[in-house]
């Protein structure tokens, strides 16, 4: 869906973070995932969003969507009831 809508926006997806546990204990000690334990699987997701970022040449502006057109797309993939 993520991408459907990104194309539907004029852009893309340049990379997916999944969140793992680590967030919530790197909450819990008041530290970002990196500094509480910078060798976590979380963190390695968070450099290489930074890498996808940084690396990325796609520039754009994305089009906004009419509300009926996100409504449509939501329902689409049954999100929306």
């Amino acid at each position: 869906m993520i991408e459907e809508f990104a194309k539907k926006l004029g852009t893309q997806m340049i990379y997916f973070v999944p969140r793992h546990n680590d967030v919530q204990r790197a909450e819990i000690n008041r530290k970002t995932v990196i500094e509480w334990q910078s060798d976590a699987e979380q963190a390695d997701e968070y450099r290489g969003l930074a890498s996808a970022i940084d690396k990325n040449k796609n520039f754009v502006i994305p089009t906004p969507l009419e509300i009926e057109e996100l409504e449509k797309l939501l329902m689409d993939y049954g999100l929306m009831n």
